[in-house]
């Protein structure tokens, strides 16, 4: 039998170097997958590029009257002093463009093309965001319910997303925004069109997502965890709403702000064939769609369709930046 070795008592009282080294630093903390994802994707330059763009522009339609009201003139006010009587064209070079007038006026009436590009903001981030919402909120119903239930409630849903899928989307929409007349439904002007519009995008376009819900929906109900929630005596309303949809949050926020430029791009064609928000209410869409009648004035294409094509390039990238942040498997 051994003796026990003598130890110093400074040694008993030494302390490892890596706990002195963290002493006085906090306390190490895990992260939410919340904060995982906002990590990476604040990383990502290009896809927070396209959030602060998204975020002035929406600053942008909410701000419009005031900031009209520092850099512009109102958008349905005529300037026909600018305009020659004889070509219907503005007098200045460069489409009026001045210190005043910071994109120039329209032809014909003299109005302020910048004024009418700020505000017709607001009518397309409108519309792509109700109508985007619609859609998510259809589809993330019907995706679910099929998903999860199966058998012959996921044999109609199918169905049915096949139908509105085969749907001539744009020849209908062009036929029901004909028909309507200026006042239903105790709505008129304006809001009606504007509610129209988000109706017919937002409807017809919900079987896109109601698939990808619908798909990763009958990939989670075979999980562990709802097998789980199952033996223990959980019903299909509370596996739906605790089990299934926090995990399909991420492929609904992804397909959302991918979503909302093909709204944006829709609601531009409808005005610019004639059956959106009627004139004089300025829109994008409805900008363009005058100046492919007056080619002479060049920059009066130029505007809206540039807010048109930043708009989309910020969402669609923005959009790219937060599916790779929330589902990193995705991109190998």
């Amino acid at each position: 039998m051994t003796a026990p070795l003598d130890v110093p008592d400074s040694a008993r009282e030494a302390v490892p170097e890596a706990v002195v080294a963290g002493a006085d630093r906090q306390a190490i903390q895990g992260r939410s997958l919340g904060q995982i994802a906002w990590l990476r994707l604040k990383r990502d330059k290009v896809a927070m590029a396209g959030a602060g763009v998204i975020i002035f522009l929406i600053l942008v339609a909410v701000f419009a009257p005031l900031i009209v009201s520092w850099f512009g003139h109102p958008p349905l006010e005529f300037h026909r002093d600018m305009i020659d009587q004889e070509t219907q064209i503005p007098k200045d070079r460069f489409g009026g463009i001045s210190w005043d007038f910071l994109f120039g006026v329209d032809p014909q009436w003299g109005r302020d093309i910048f004024s009418r590009v700020v505000y017709g903001a607001r009518i397309s981030l409108l519309i792509a965001f109700l109508a985007t919402l619609l859609s998510v909120g259809i589809g993330t119903i019907l995706g679910v319910t099929a998903g999860f239930f199966g058998g012959w409630v996921d044999t109609i849903i199918s169905r049915l997303m096949d139908v509105f899928l085969a749907f001539p989307l744009l020849v209908f929409a062009i036929a029901l925004a004909g028909v309507v007349p200026d006042t239903a439904f105790g709505l008129s002007g304006d809001t009606l069109r504007v509610s129209l519009l988000i109706f017919i995008i937002g409807f017809f376009n919900w079987p896109y997502i109601g698939r990808i819900v619908r798909g990763q929906t009958l990939s989670l109900r075979e999980r562990e965890f709802v097998d789980a929630a199952r033996s223990l005596g959980a019903r299909g309303p509370y596996i739906i709403f605790r089990e299934v949809l926090p995990n399909l949050v991420a492929p609904i926020l992804i397909y959302s702000t991918l979503l909302i430029p093909s709204n944006i791009l829709f609601e531009a064609a409808l005005s610019f064939l004639g059956v959106g928000v009627r004139p004089p209410t300025p829109t994008w869409g409805g900008m363009l769609s005058d100046a492919a009648r007056i080619y002479t004035v060049p920059h009066y294409a130029i505007f809206p369709g540039l807010a048109i094509f930043l708009t989309v390039l910020a969402f669609n990238l923005f959009g790219d930046g937060l599916r790779d942040a929330l589902d990193p498997r995705g991109n190998r």
